[in-house]
């Protein structure tokens, strides 16, 4: 496409029916286009909207017909590594209790025994996945201004819906910045395209922005659960916000002036999250349901979800990477049940199934581990065999049959990136936690729903504390990419009062520095733009 006169490549999706642009997604090589070719009727900004979207599950540049790999779109980083749920899902997980990965891939054991710098080729990934979708849609933002929507006769309305999504999608990109790296590089679609060096901007004035932009697109976007699957509406907006204003305190912790009450932003995480729990959703009857090949069909739980197809949206992220790397050869049973191959690295460290009553389901139907040939405490880090897999996500179907990848390779399960369970537990925390508009008996009703769901045995009296939500948050959301952003806003992260086997690289753990509840901005960053400065403690 041509912007400032320059002709760029972009990698454009095929929109083979109306919701093939966020279920369905396949892709063309690339293609040398002028704006005026990419924008020239509502289907080509609707294969552009593709694109954004796709940016987030998709890691190469060729199509499935051809392999689907090896022209990764993430310079510099191993493209299995470069999806975006993989590598969130790597440091938000592996850096904690929740899972360890034996292999000696580039940057892991960093990340696992938390020493990482700012070379780490994960770190390196992570920033420069949200900086690429973030790349694609400013483009699409500046080709969809009301001026050329109208220069070229198109219907402004859906453009204007559209444009809606993709400023949720960019504010989406900058809140996991703004929640890994703390001070990112910024640009928008009002910056130059090509030669301008972003600047640097402050963790708590991106919240800020972050806030401002979901509240500005809200009256844009469709009501919940009227948009296509997949696509942004009202909902994940608010849920977000939710999400935010929950962990306000970690993330305006170095705001000026400082805050010292956070009870406003408690009242927010209680408005935002009712409003969604208010919108329609509910509860998926079966716990393991959420996290099959067929998860999106009558899914009334998930908000919004990152999706995949085993033949069409091809990649070693999303599902794919945690159940090849969950299964192993040798555990015939557990490939089965996952129904893919396996690679016999992932395991759960014993602090996560023992908060269960009993490992094998029984008390709490959400235990899905494979116990079999396997020791619950990890005393041997590279040996498969101690730590539990987890058997929570299966490319299966709900009748018992395989994904669509007739190989059993690629997986077929879409990622809830938030569902109605997050709601609830932001409601029951953000309450205990001083927020107003809300009540303790009324955070009770959804927390005994995810035990009902759960078909957990009778709760002893007084349990819902604090400890408690953060406990049933990880039985609750464990494998879903939470850990880390929970721990640090319990306090329980880098600090000695919370240890886990091999956190800070030592059998029965130890503390570690405090500065890395942030990571580094990527050494190639700062070399390649001046504007930017490290973060402290690297």
């Amino acid at each position: 496409m041509k912007y400032s006169g320059i002709k760029i490549v972009m990698v454009m999706l095929a929109v083979s029916m109306l919701t093939a642009c966020v279920k369905k997604l396949d892709r063309f090589p690339a293609n040398t286009l002028t704006s005026e070719d990419a924008y020239k009727d509502l289907a080509g900004y609707k294969r552009v909207l593709a694109r954004v979207y796709g940016s987030m599950v998709l890691t190469s540049q060729n199509a499935p017909a051809t392999g689907g790999f090896g022209n990764g779109d993430v310079k510099g980083v191993d493209e299995g590594f470069s999806d975006f749920f993989r590598n969130y899902w790597t440091i938000q997980d592996m850096s904690t209790d929740m899972a360890k990965w034996k292999w000696a891939d580039p940057g892991l054991y960093d990340i696992q025994f938390n020493r990482w710098g700012a070379d780490n080729p994960l770190v390196e990934g992570m920033y420069g996945r949200c900086m690429l979708v973030i790349t694609f849609a400013n483009e699409f933002l500046r080709e969809s201004t009301p001026e050329k929507i109208n220069a070229r006769g198109i219907n402004a309305n859906e453009i204007k819906t559209m444009r809606a999504e993709v400023r949720f999608v960019r504010a989406y990109m900058y809140w996991a910045l703004m929640d890994l790296f703390g001070n990112p590089g910024f640009v928008t679609e009002n910056d130059p395209f090509g030669t301008f060096t972003p600047p640097q901007i402050k963790r708590a004035d991106l919240y800020k922005w972050i806030d401002d932009e979901l509240k500005a697109i809200e009256a844009d976007l469709p009501a919940p659960r009227a948009n296509e699957y997949g696509r942004a509406d009202k909902a994940i907006a608010w849920a977000l916000r939710a999400r935010m204003s929950l962990n306000a305190s970690v993330y305006l912790s170095l705001a000026q002036p400082a805050i010292t009450d956070f009870t406003p932003y408690y009242t927010e995480a209680v408005a935002n999250s009712k409003k969604v729990i208010d919108a329609g959703y509910t509860l998926m009857p079966n716990y393991q349901w959420l996290f099959l090949a067929d998860n999106h069909i009558g899914n009334t739980e998930a908000i919004w979800t990152l999706n995949y197809d085993g033949v069409k949206s091809q990649s070693y992220g999303g599902a794919t990477f945690i159940i090849n790397g969950t299964a192993s050869g040798d555990r015939q049973p557990l490939v089965q049940l996952g129904g893919l191959g396996g690679w016999g690295a992932m395991r759960a460290t014993e602090k996560i199934p023992q908060l269960f009553p009993d490992v094998t389901g029984a008390g709490d139907k959400r235990s899905l581990w494979y116990t079999d040939s396997q020791t619950e405490s990890m005393n041997d880090f590279f040996d498969y065999q101690y730590g539990y897999p987890t058997t929570k996500y299966r490319n299966r179907t709900r009748s018992g049959g395989y994904g669509n990848d007739p190989n059993r390779t690629f997986a077929d399960i879409d990622i809830p990136v938030s569902r109605l369970a997050e709601m609830y537990l932001i409601y029951a925390e953000a309450v205990k936690r001083g927020g107003t508009g809300g009540s303790e008996s009324q955070a009770l009703i959804y927390l005994n729903a995810l035990r009902t769901r759960a078909q957990v045995t009778a709760a002893p009296l007084g349990f819902y504390t604090l400890d408690y939500v953060l406990d049933e948050r990880a039985r609750e959301l464990y494998w879903e990419g939470f850990r880390r952003m929970d721990l640090i806003r319990y306090g329980r992260y880098a600090e000695a009062n919370y240890l886990w086997p091999w956190k800070g690289g030592v059998r029965n753990g130890t503390a570690f520095d405090v500065n890395r509840k942030i990571l580094p901005i990527p050494s190639k960053q700062l070399a390649v733009n001046p504007n930017l400065k490290q973060n402290p403690g690297y």
